[in-house]
């Protein structure tokens, strides 16, 4: 792990780095983003336009010129929605891009062609290569919940748990109704999302719930999944922020960790069959002031490593704004873009997440939420492309899942700031290097029994794309642009 203070040098300065293959940490699953709201219109534009989403998102591709094609996320999380939309006004959630169709109808009958924007993207997905799908639950569908609203009323949890085994049967008949439709099996459920949140201001579905309540539905759905041979695993947590998952003072809704994973715990779900062995949390609220972001992130790989086995994922994020950044005014630019690498550096090396998932993957806000942004429009209008897409691939289109963090190790004490992490996946050697001063940085990368005969670069910065930037036959002096995010393979 390497993050500097920033020191004033010179453009020409050299920072040596060891790397070591023989001392690894967490193993990486996948890179994703989430298909919520936008992307139920956007999947229903012209086929040239949400074909470009697509191929940013998914593609593994490159061009004759050797530029990356999109970003080859390899997870994609699809919304299960609680229904709202076909209440229309009458769910109360005024904006309609925050309604969330279902297959599940009023009726009670199932219309598999409900969702055809989403699962237009998820067919995009598995056919670019994604081959983690994650269907996760904001609300249960207004059919079994207390206000028949996808929203809660008064803050305390809507499931009218009389009706927990319906609702756990919907998840079933959704999961199978995908594989029949698309021959997508999703890999992961997650039925409650940000549980800690009240979820009463009526602006999205939402829906709270305490730990004790949490354990009833991971169990109910659990049984479900049992008596109908289900083998999607199921994730628990999505916890609005990091510290719920250790002791943050909450006795009711934080300490989750031990909550669902300590045997000792009167909400133990972590021997039930198709739970999986995987806690998540979402990085909100927590990147300031600098110590804060370090310590929360060491705390959250402290509690997980209480329970041997236990992995963690970052399982959503975008900018909502701290004292560093503000989430409001859309930013296509490299001041997110750094902010963000820099983030997912801190997740993947302090926290030692193995997955790390980003918010939208298609927004149409003035807020620094999306990796593609796409005009207000439901059936057709202008793509952009931001910087922290690029930003994200340079971590997303080089680590695959399977690949090792190692460990790197500064050699001078005095350098700039710079954030560096080390990945092997079958011998091959992924360092990425975080560079937001404003000078070039040279690398001395030391790779301990294994020198590096040549190296390519990929370079996101205000003039780059994740483009190739340059070969090296050694590792003496690989630069790093300034402001820039910097990817180095061997070859």
């Amino acid at each position: 792990m390497l993050f500097y203070g920033e020191t004033a040098l010179a453009q020409e300065a050299v920072v040596k780095i060891e790397i070591d293959p023989a001392i690894t940490f967490q193993t990486i699953e996948g890179f994703g983003a989430s298909d919520a709201w936008t992307c139920q219109f956007a999947g229903l534009w012209p086929a040239e336009k949400k074909d470009k989403m697509a191929d940013l998102l998914f593609s593994t591709q490159i061009t004759k010129m050797g530029q990356p094609v999109g970003i080859g996320l390899n997870m994609w999380r699809f919304s299960i929605g609680g229904g709202s939309a076909a209440q229309g006004k009458a769910s109360d959630i005024g904006d309609e891009w925050r309604r969330q169709y279902a297959f599940l109808q009023p009726d009670g009958n199932y219309d598999w062609n409900a969702m055809p924007g989403q699962t237009w993207f998820l067919n995009a997905a598995k056919s670019r290569g994604v081959k983690q799908f994650i269907g996760f639950v904001n609300s249960p569908h207004v059919l079994f919940t207390k206000n028949g609203k996808a929203y809660s009323t008064d803050g305390n949890c809507n499931l009218n748990f009389n009706k927990l085994p319906e609702f756990s049967a919907d998840l079933v008949a959704t999961i199978n109704g995908i594989k029949k439709t698309t021959g997508i099996e999703l890999d992961y459920l997650s039925p409650a999302n940000e549980p800690q949140w009240k979820w009463n201001e009526h602006k999205q579905e939402g829906c709270p719930y305490n730990n004790t309540e949490l354990a009833q539905l991971y169990k109910g759905v659990n049984d479900a999944f049992v008596k109908n041979q289900i083998k999607t695993k199921i994730q628990i947590g999505e916890a609005g922020q990091l510290d719920y998952l250790y002791d943050n003072g909450n006795a009711t809704k934080g300490n989750q960790v031990y909550q669902f994973f300590n045997a000792s715990s009167p909400n133990y779900v972590g021997n039930l069959s198709n739970i999986d062995q995987s806690i998540s949390a979402h990085s909100y609220f927590t990147t300031s002031p600098e110590q804060k972001f370090i310590n929360t992130r060491k705390k959250t790989a402290e509690a997980v490593a209480q329970i041997k086995g236990l992995r963690y994922w970052m399982s959503e994020y975008c900018v909502l704004g701290d004292d560093v950044l503000k989430g409001e005014k859309r930013d296509l630019g490299m001041v997110t873009a750094l902010f963000i690498a820099r983030l997912i550096h801190h997740d993947l090396v302090i926290s030692n997440a193995s997955s790390w998932q980003w918010w939208l993957a298609v927004s149409t806000g003035d807020y620094k939420d999306g990796l593609v942004y796409i005009d207000k429009n439901k059936t057709d209008g202008q793509v952009y492309e931001s910087k922290m897409l690029w930003a994200l691939g340079n971590y997303s289109r080089f680590i695959g899942a399977g690949s090792k963090r190692l460990q790197v190790k500064t050699i001078e004490e005095k350098v700039p700031q710079l954030y560096v992490s080390s990945y092997m996946q079958n011998k091959k050697l992924i360092t990425v290097a975080v560079n937001p001063t404003e000078n070039n940085i040279d690398l001395d990368i030391d790779v301990k029994g294994n020198k590096q005969s040549s190296v390519q670069t990929y370079v996101t910065s205000a003039e780059y794309n994740l483009s190739p930037y340059k070969q090296y036959k050694d590792t003496k002096r690989v630069r790093i642009p300034a402001k820039s995010v910097t990817t180095i393979l061997s070859n």
